[in-house]
């Protein structure tokens, strides 16, 4: 473990900073890390990592920091820093709408989109996007993109409406037991009253949005935003006659998707598939 007097520079990131004022606000108060730990129920270890840079400070520990402190948005408005800092430019613009959204509907034909995705499930797309990043750099990124997830567990958070190509079950990502271990997790995550997946069999055929997967995020003041993404880019569709010709067609895969009870048991029949696979090679 680095030594807590680990030298930080406010200046270098929003990470140091976010460090930086939560040794200080901390050394004000009095707090040791163990009894920090307590108060706001994160382990000992992942402060440390946050106080000395080394760790991103994922929801919902900003809020609580602001609570235990008294700061008044301070934490948060650091996370909020460290997102835009973290995202190339074509993405921040809409990970700023992300946030902000109060009802997201995604349609996915290839992978689990990442709100959705386990750690083993997301390393292993990294690991195969970026072959020569570090195991270090993977490990920053897989961490970024569960600290997105947290906005599902918070009371204020949005509503997710998913659908999936059957393809996304089948397809092999990090091997059996991975996605057995995502498989489950759509189906926990489906129990949710804020979450609904819906999966679009085989035998539907070709559609609209086979080419590309689409976001799209609907904020409180009414405005709609379509996202599509691909491995070399994003783009932002704001024009509001184009989102509602996007919204239409996800509108019309997810009335002849699968319901979401029919989708919870293609998934488990996926998930017993992996598991005999499974089986097979050990």
């Amino acid at each position: 473990m680095a030594s807590e007097t680990q030298k930080l520079d406010p200046a270098r990131s929003a990470r140091d900073l976010y460090g930086t004022e939560l040794r200080r606000q901390r050394q004000l108060a009095g707090v040791s890390l163990d009894r920090l730990s307590d108060i706001v129920n994160y382990s000992k270890t992942q402060l440390h990592g946050v106080e000395t840079a080394e760790r991103l400070p994922l929801p919902p520990l900003s809020s609580k920091l602001d609570a235990a402190f008294g700061t008044g948005g301070l934490f948060e408005g650091l996370w909020s820093i460290i997102q835009r800092e973290r995202y190339p430019d074509r993405y921040r613009r809409f990970m700023e709408l992300a946030d902000q959204a109060t009802d997201i509907h995604e349609y996915a034909g290839h992978l689990v989109p990442g709100l959705l995705q386990t750690p083993a499930y997301a390393r292993a797309l990294l690991r195969v996007g970026d072959p020569e990043a570090s195991g270090e750099e993977i490990e920053r990124k897989v961490e970024l993109r569960m600290g997105r997830q947290g906005r599902l567990g918070e009371g204020d958070g949005p509503y997710l409406w998913v659908v999936l190509e059957e393809a996304v079950l089948r397809r092999h990502v990090g091997g059996p037991a991975t996605m057995r271990e995502q498989l489950a997790a759509l189906l926990a995550a489906a129990e949710s009253p804020r979450v609904d997946v819906q999966v679009l069999p085989f035998t539907y055929g070709e559609h609209t949005l086979i080419a590309a997967p689409l976001t799209l995020l609907h904020l409180s003041d009414r405005r709609s935003f379509a996202y599509f993404e691909s491995r070399y880019g994003g783009h932002l569709v704001e024009e509001q006659a184009e989102v509602k010709r996007h919204q239409r067609a996800y509108d019309l895969l997810r009335v002849n998707a699968l319901s979401p009870h029919e989708s919870a048991t293609m998934i488990e029949s996926a998930m017993e598939g992996f598991a005999s696979c499974e089986h097979r090679t050990n």
